[in-house]
């Protein structure tokens, strides 16, 4: 059974990574790291990569457990796997290219990043699939210190472009598994974070719980960031909470965060009910069934943008805003549109296809 509150979590997911990546291209004049736009933009950001690898950890996951328990052999699990690992790398190469630091991007072309991550969590899904919920309760807490255990590996003074770039074997190496954008360590936390919180579903107890340390580790974070005079939270440098490399505190925090949102839009849905406000958030969902597409859409109009906006100043905080709010909010009626007009083609349907193929 297809849950609602699923693709309306997706959906988010995706808008927000859309929405921090338009704001990365198009970034106001004058804003500086303190303005309240800045730490607007920096939240929904913040919050877009954790939701999206988690909910896609929660979807793999699934997928895998219900063909282990259906008896799927080893050919029948790679059937599965490999068309999905083919088409995220494949889409993680053109989001590099769509975006390329030659034309004004952000990217170098061979780049590892989060379909990168997404595709490494397609390959592990079967073996975690068959782990106990103890045993990647224990994997989460050692992914969540891993930040410590890495220290300087993760070379937290690397700038943007050192970060996405490599220069030989090693280098790319480096970058997958420690101090890329979206390394393996630490980000596979968000992977069994996903698993753990799907094999909860049915125990919201368990969920709210956790979510309420979380809120506690969460408050603890925030009053050490005003006693000691550190800045709470950065994209990177010197503050309590860092998305590039990322901290241990970031991993909690986010990590309640997103749990508390799967929660909230969760409403009553796993038990029969609704899921939050009803069918007024319906308008969502086939921007979650076509997330993977919009991802990978999106960095095709930045390209663009980012090429046109070469050697041209910055705009003004009002248009903007007005650019980035658009620009994330037209993937909702384009969703629709696909939906009914063109359902057969979208690299989800691509996928699957793919998968009954082989």
């Amino acid at each position: 059974m297809r849950l609602s509150h699923i693709d309306r979590i997706k959906a988010i997911a995706v808008l927000f990574m859309v929405e921090v990546h338009t704001a990365a291209i198009v970034p106001p004049n004058g804003v500086t790291v303190g303005h309240p736009a800045a730490f607007v933009a920096a939240s929904f950001g913040g919050m877009a990569a954790p939701l999206f690898v988690t909910i896609s950890g929660w979807g793999m996951y699934g997928s895998a457990r219900r063909r282990i328990s259906g008896g799927v052999d080893v050919s029948g699990i790679t059937r599965w796997i490999a068309p999905r690992v083919l088409i995220l790398c494949i889409c993680q190469l053109m989001v590099n290219l769509l975006l390329n630091v030659e034309r004004g991007g952000r990217f170098e072309w061979h780049t590892p990043g989060v379909l990168t991550l997404l595709a490494i969590g397609a390959i592990l899904s079967p073996i975690i699939a068959i782990l106990s919920r103890n045993q990647r309760v224990t994997g989460l807490l050692i992914f969540s210190i891993s930040p410590l255990i890495i220290g300087d590996y993760a070379q937290p003074e690397m700038g943007w472009f050192e970060r996405v770039g490599s220069s030989g074997a090693s280098e790319w190496f480096s970058r997958l598994m420690w101090n890329g954008t979206y390394p393996i360590f630490p980000w596979i936390f968000y992977i069994l974070l996903g698993t753990i919180l799907y094999d909860l579903r049915s125990s919201k107890s368990a969920r709210e719980m956790g979510i309420f340390f979380g809120l506690i580790a969460t408050s603890v974070t925030i009053a050490i960031s005003l006693v000691e005079g550190i800045a709470w939270a950065l994209t990177s440098g010197e503050a309590i909470l860092t998305f590039f490399p990322a901290s241990m505190p970031f991993l909690i925090v986010s990590g309640t965060m997103v749990a508390l949102a799967m929660r909230i839009l969760e409403g009553m849905e796993e038990s029969g009910g609704s899921p939050f406000y009803g069918d007024r958030l319906a308008f969502l969902e086939p921007a979650g069934r076509l997330s993977l597409t919009i991802y990978v859409a999106h960095f095709a109009v930045l390209g663009i943008v980012a090429f046109i906006m070469q050697g041209e100043p910055r705009l003004a905080l009002i248009p903007a805003f007005a650019v980035t709010i658009i620009h994330t909010i037209i993937w909702i009626p384009l969703s629709v549109w696909h939906e009914r007009f063109i359902p057969n083609f979208s690299l989800e349907r691509m996928i699957r296809v793919l998968q009954s193929e082989r």
